[in-house]
């Protein structure tokens, strides 16, 4: 059973047929009732290759990805298929890893597919290149944010989310604090670091020690902390830019029979379960809402399919504090 046979049992064209059965595009009520009595006497169910044709979309979208282990990939596509679902649309998954030539490859591959519209995952806090300008569908960036301004991105908001870790350390009455990230040169430990230095400066205070950059490790965490105990200098707080680091950082701790948190308080980012449930004491941390970030990302590349239009620029989703004992008081 075919869309033209529902047109000849009710009288239309084929194309009135489509709209009616896709809800997309004007059809008077008595018209569209007709079709639909038509289509259930004949027993006819859509099919998403057929509609394709007559409104020109696919409902697929390649997603590239430049985060090969997942951690933070996975928790985005999952928000991401959620918004997706709801309107019937697949995804095409690729590991670009960070490759532009590898990029441009799986953005033909995806042009040759038909796809609505792309949307591009990144491992972190980082800024990236934009695909290029001239894409005939529309492409959103999660995560990783594009440096073109002209480009629509949805990141989570880590300067805000660093501000929440630094005043959720003075609320306990931390206020000799350390700072310790990854690389200097990551967007995210740049971020991370003035948000921190904002929220101190605004009570007078300072870092006690030097910031402290390195990898996003937890062997890093035990070597950092290890300076700063080795300085002699006094500290009773420890702002991590991540999980990972604030494992070792208190791992190191332990090892040197300082208490935790009796005696330093300690922080991450990120919220990575495995990270801060296998800590101890369980560390206190921010959540980036990464669920909320693919939902966010999703729910504007199908607005931008339906419409053709993007809004351009970094949208910023809220992060949370995730308060456990790492950072607690008596």
């Amino acid at each position: 059973m075919t869309a033209g046979d529902v047109a000849a049992r009710a009288g239309v064209s084929i194309s009135t047929v489509s709209k009616a059965l896709s809800g997309k595009g004007a059809v008077r009520y008595e018209t569209k009732q007709r079709i639909l009595a038509a289509a259930r006497e004949l027993n006819f169910q859509t099919n998403q290759v057929a509609a394709s044709l007559f409104t020109g979309k696919t409902n697929t979208i390649g997603v590239i990805t430049s985060d090969r282990f997942g951690r933070l990939t996975v928790p985005v596509l999952l928000g991401a298929i959620e918004a997706l679902a709801e309107h019937e649309i697949a995804l095409v998954l690729c590991d670009g890893r960070g490759d532009p030539i590898r990029e441009q490859y799986f953005v033909d591959s995806f042009l040759r597919r038909r796809v609505d519209g792309i949307l591009v995952t990144g491992a972190g806090g980082f800024s990236r290149d934009s695909l290029r300008p001239d894409l005939p569908v529309p492409v959103v960036y999660a995560m990783a944010w594009s440096r073109d301004d002209r480009d629509t991105s949805v990141v989570p908001d880590d300067g805000e989310g660093a501000r929440t870790a630094a005043r959720h350390m003075l609320s306990t009455g931390r206020e000799q604090l350390v700072f310790i990230s990854g690389p200097q040169r990551d967007d995210a430990s740049r971020v991370r670091l003035a948000a921190t230095e904002e929220v101190l400066a605004g009570r007078d205070l300072r870092l006690v020690h030097e910031p402290l950059f390195g990898d996003w490790t937890e062997r890093w965490g035990r070597q950092a902390i290890k300076q700063v105990l080795l300085s002699g200098v006094a500290f009773d707080g420890v702002i991590c830019a991540s999980d990972q680091i604030a494992r070792g950082v208190t791992e190191a701790l332990r090892e040197a029979d300082v208490d935790v948190p009796g005696a330093v308080g300690v922080i991450g980012f990120d919220n990575w379960d495995v990270m801060v449930e296998a800590s101890r004491p369980p560390l206190s941390t921010i959540d980036m809402s990464l669920h909320e970030v693919g939902s966010a990302a999703a729910e504007a590349l199908i607005a931008a399919i339906d419409t053709g239009e993007l809004e351009p620029g970094i949208r910023r989703i809220d992060c949370q504090l995730v308060p456990r004992e790492s950072t607690s008081v008596a």
